[in-house]
């Protein structure tokens, strides 16, 4: 940022501080007519707070004839100078060089949520070699190494528990204000902070790759100056530049008072019509920041606030992306739902399946106690697994597989799973000494908030439309559930992008959310592609404009209503400036304001629209 590299050209913010401190103190005794010198103590403020900006200015003009707000200001500096109106050329510089502070005190604000994760960015970490621990600088640390992390220390790389028990906090990655517990075979991230007990892990992301890494380089491509309205703003800028000293040099030859020409180079310096569009940009960037989504872009909260359709993938966006066991259902009188459900976790405890896998964690997750071990196993590819539990001869698996072992499947069974079918339900049957003992459904549950941020996107004045890759059956079941209307199901890659592009060119702009690779090209030919950063793929991340940290969608109809609030604003401030401008060169070329009183009434518009930018940090539709 410009205003930002002049502060660091001439020190820290500490050194302007101190520069507009003594200005203040000179403008005063200057008012008061005191001077231990032989010039107007004016002159202090002249020198601190003006030669900045006269140098950036001739810079500018030199180096890439960049006509901005500071010619116009020098302008009035020297103009104000040569008239020998040394307070007015003082407070101008005071006022403006304030007016700077406090637009990079603001947008530093805004900053902060997202620049913290650069700070958090661990040093060091805790190889193990040979039963032998040694420091190391975290960037030396490859995929494999085994590692110790402490109580109170920040996780170095992203990994997988390999020994020990603890509790992480996750917030700085996930918004959790709650610790979580960890245990062998969890995954942690780089970033997070130790809580409680020592762990060693193993290195599984390193150096680029890691979590903390990779939110990084969405901070950095966070740049409000990208957006294009701020383009247009900087267009303004140069013909304002161009009216002011037309309009000095005017009043100047028909009313022959220099005075009043001065004074309007000094209130149409187009400082506010400037500051309009960043400062609420990145204000808004800030409030998003609190609601666990990085914007890699100005540009796209700005497309954001334009958005007519909002394309949700299923799995891993508005579902949890794992499959969980939804229903247990026995076929037997013989063997009631839980031993049912006993059964066929310990069937499946040595299982390398997703599905097995599902089956024996949901079972844990009851608390019922431990699958019982099998006698005997084998794996079935593509079908399920055979098992000796307790003496017990068990087949868990598909239809496919009870058919080729002579189990039939009762009519009553069959009208139940096809049931569970249409719902997009995946089904494991259980046969027990050769006979259908029932069967269980898993399916890829819901998120909680899943039906409030559907709802929440049609009330912010957008259609929420179902795109995913699963059969017809489990996609309107997920839309009806959730009250979308549009969906398209069975959709490869390349359908999505078809839909979207259809879209376009009926004049509508869509904003795509996804987690997976396969939904990159989507995201990247939407209007806006937000990416679930926690679950989702680096591709998918990278190909997004926004992404989503936590993967806590509910706060989806937020981030588009903050969108319209931001355009609002930047309306709000580039009218209200214009307006401004017009109304104090009226003023000024009729002799009403002189340029003491113009530079106020100038430098406190500039304030005013800071601070209106900066009501949006806070910001939430009630």
């Amino acid at each position: 940022m410009e205003r930002l590299e002049r502060i660091l050209a001439w020190g820290d913010v500490r050194k302007e501080i101190l520069f507009l401190t003594l200005s203040a103190v000179a403008l005063g005794c200057s008012i008061a007519g005191i001077s231990p010198f032989p010039f107007d103590m004016a002159w202090v403020a002249i020198v601190l707070c003006g030669v900045p900006i006269i140098l950036e200015a001739v810079i500018g003009l030199v180096t890439a004839f960049d006509i901005k707000a500071d010619v116009l200001v020098s302008m009035a500096l020297i103009a104000s100078v040569v008239i020998g109106e040394d307070f007015a050329a003082g407070e101008v510089a005071f006022i403006m060089q304030l007016g700077a502070l406090l637009e990079d005190l603001t947008v530093a604000k805004a900053r902060a949520g997202i620049e913290k994760l650069v700070r958090l960015t661990p040093r060091t970490a805790r190889r193990l070699t040979d039963s032998r621990e040694e420091v190391i600088p975290a960037e030396q640390v490859r995929v494999g190494d085994r590692l110790r992390v402490l109580p109170g220390e920040t996780v170095p790389v992203d990994g997988i528990i390999r020994m020990g028990q603890t509790s992480i906090d996750q917030s700085v990655m996930t918004g959790e204000s709650l610790p979580v517990d960890k245990g062998v075979g969890d995954e942690v991230s780089s970033g997070t902070v130790n809580q409680f007990g020592a762990f060693d892990m193993e290195a599984t992301k390193v150096g680029e790759d890691s979590a903390i890494q990779r939110m990084i380089r969405l901070v950095q491509s966070a740049d409000a100056g990208k957006a294009k309205i701020v383009g247009l703003a900087d267009r303004w800028a140069t013909w304002v530049v161009v009216v002011a000293v037309a309009a000095a040099g005017l009043t100047w030859l028909v009313t022959g008072e220099i005075i009043r020409a001065v004074t309007i180079l000094v209130v149409f310096c187009p400082c506010a019509l400037v500051l309009a569009t960043p400062t609420a940009i990145m204000a808004a960037i800030g409030n998003a920041t609190r609601y666990g989504f990085l914007v890699r872009e100005g540009d796209a909260l700005e497309r954001l606030a334009g958005v007519s359709d909002v394309a949700f993938d299923k799995t891993g966006t508005l579902t949890l992306g794992t499959p969980k066991v939804v229903e247990v259902r026995s076929c037997s009188p013989d063997h009631d739902r839980n031993q049912l459900y006993a059964w066929v976790a310990s069937a499946e405890l040595r299982s390398e399946h997703p599905l097995g896998k599902a089956v024996v964690n949901c079972y844990r997750e009851l608390g019922t106690g431990e699958p019982v071990q099998p006698e005997e196993f084998q794996m079935l590819p593509g079908r399920g697994v055979r098992a000796v539990v307790e003496g017990k001869a068990l087949i868990a698996g598909n239809e496919a597989l009870l058919k080729q072992n002579g189990v039939p499947v009762p009519e009553s069974a069959r009208s139940a799973a096809e049931h569970c079918l249409a719902e997009g339900c995946t089904l494991i049957y259980l046969a027990v000494d050769g006979v259908l003992a029932g069967f269980l459904a898993l399916a890829d549950t819901l998120r909680p908030d899943a039906a409030d941020t559907v709802r929440g996107v049609r009330e912010a004045g957008a259609e929420p439309v179902l795109l995913t890759g699963d059969h017809a059956n489990a996609a309107h079941h997920i839309a009806q559930t959730l009250g979308i209307q549009t969906v398209r199901s069975d959709c490869l890659p390349e359908d999505k992008l078809d839909w979207i592009d259809g879209q376009q060119r009926a004049g509508r702009q869509v904003c795509m959310a996804g987690d997976g690779i396969n939904d990159a090209p989507a995201l990247k030919k939407a209007q806006v592609g937000i990416a679930m950063g926690g679950v989702g793929s680096d591709i998918a991340v990278d190909a997004a404009d926004i992404a989503l940290v936590n993967d806590d969608i509910h706060a989806l109809p937020h981030l588009l209503s903050l969108s319209r609030r931001m355009m609002t604003t930047i309306r709000c401030n580039l009218t209200f400036s214009m307006g401004l401008n017009f109304l104090a060169i009226l003023l000024a070329m009729t002799g009403v304001l002189n340029p003491v009183v113009g530079a106020l009434v100038h430098n406190a518009g500039s304030v005013l629209v800071i601070v209106n930018s900066a009501l949006l940090l806070r910001w939430r539709k009630k």
